[in-house]
């Protein structure tokens, strides 16, 4: 078992994604899962053609390349006699899904496009030349096994919480920002709060491209987030509550930034998530204290101060470990088992809807108010989810439990 940080949570998982979970509930596969070093050391990949059009700062070749490397399938390196070669063309866009199930497939493979035909294959290494010839003329091997998109990767994706089929695109001057668009919509998560879901997408996907452009790295975003984290709790600790939420507010854009500036350029590293999601983990306690410790800056007396702060503080602790209890005992995420969850997810006791409920308190002029509707509505969350894991565990004695979305047709 290991524990990791997601999202600001605390998650729990088997070390073996690809098998099913406790109570029988089956995870879909990881969408950057490596292959096993046998399988690894078995196939190599190569590209054909090439494009002049760049993806998100990236060209056909290095995008490909780092979605394989993150597979663990070498570009270029021929494969050892007895091995076979994954063949992608530059000039379409793939799904780190779709290149995982090629890796992992069986014998010889052709992806086919929307019109039908092969824009990838995975054949033996001793017919690589042969491959590339066919590939380059949009031809397949005879009597070779065909798969789409849709057919080789599921549409349930249990990291990003959310079901959505897999994109597989064709790259031309004509349609490179609807592709831009479609590989940042898929880099988004599905389950999450509302400000994060409604309100950020449109300019986050501004800002991400700028980044992009400009060759900042998700890294040096998170780094820019966590300075803005230690202004807001100045502000809120000195009692200036609006110069804590202009930079509160901010740090919370740039966290939707980071995470999608990785996935669109491949840049995700060990250190990055740790990084980040450890900013997100740690600091939102710390807000909720300074803001607490800046009322009587403010002209505010709050005599229940310390028992505030202990409801909030003990809730916020409490509710990752319901969150994690809900992963062990019922093998998936507390937010994705019924419809209900999803969408209470959307205003959940976490930091961006309390910040809503303290900017309110702020423009009402009274952010005593703001601080005690946080704890008070952190305790009501505390025991809807309590009630969610107790009917969960019921449910589950029934038979095996799925998540909505892995269910929806």
């Amino acid at each position: 078992m290991k524990l990791f940080i997601d999202n600001g949570g605390l998650r729990f998982e088997s070390a073996d994604h690809a098998k099913s979970p406790p109570g029988g509930v089956q995870r879909p596969r990881n969408p950057v899962r490596s292959v096993s070093t046998a399988e690894a050391s078995a196939i190599s990949a190569g590209i054909v053609g090439e494009s002049a059009l760049r993806v998100w700062g990236l060209s056909p070749q290095q995008r490909i390349g780092r979605q394989l490397a993150r597979i663990g399938v070498p570009l270029g390196a021929a494969a050892p006699g007895g091995g076979q070669v994954l063949l992608l063309r530059a000039d379409w866009v793939y799904d780190d899904v779709l290149l995982r199930g090629l890796a992992e497939a069986e014998g010889d493979l052709a992806l086919l496009g929307d019109d039908g035909a092969p824009v990838a294959l995975r054949l033996a290494a001793s017919a690589a030349d042969e491959g590339r010839a066919l590939l380059a003329e949009r031809r397949a091997p005879d009597s070779i096994p065909t798969v789409t998109a849709a057919t080789l990767g599921s549409a349930y994706n249990d990291v990003l919480r959310k079901r959505e089929a897999p994109y597989l695109l064709p790259l031309n001057a004509g349609n490179h920002a609807a592709v831009e668009k479609r590989i940042f919509g898929g880099a988004y998560k599905g389950v999450t709060d509302l400000v994060t879901l409604y309100l950020w997408p449109r300019p986050a996907r501004a800002v991400t491209h700028w980044c992009a452009r400009l060759g900042i790295s998700p890294n040096q975003v998170t780094s820019l987030s966590l300075l803005l984290v230690l202004l807001a709790m100045y502000g809120f600790w000195t009692g200036h509550y609006v110069l804590g939420l202009l930079a509160a507010w901010p740090m919370t854009f740039l966290d939707t930034v980071d995470g999608k500036l990785a996935r669109v350029t491949v840049r995700s590293s060990p250190f990055g998530n740790v990084f980040d999601h450890s900013i997100d983990l740690i600091h939102p306690p710390f807000w909720w204290w300074a803001w607490l410790v800046g009322l009587p800056a403010a002209g505010f007396s709050l005599p229940q101060a310390s028992l505030v702060l202990g409801v909030i503080v003990a809730g916020y602790v409490l509710q990752r470990l319901e969150e994690g209890l809900f992963i062990t005992w019922i093998g998936m995420e507390m937010h994705v088992w019924e419809r209900f969850d999803s969408r209470f997810r959307l205003i959940t006791a976490r930091r961006n809807p309390n910040l809503l409920l303290l900017t309110a308190s702020v423009l009402f002029g009274r952010p005593d108010l703001g601080i005690l509707a946080v704890a008070v509505w952190t305790v009501l969350c505390l025991i809807v989810h309590a009630l969610r894991l107790i009917q969960a565990l019921l449910a589950k004695r029934r038979g095996p439990l799925r998540s909505w979305l892995a269910s929806a047709p």
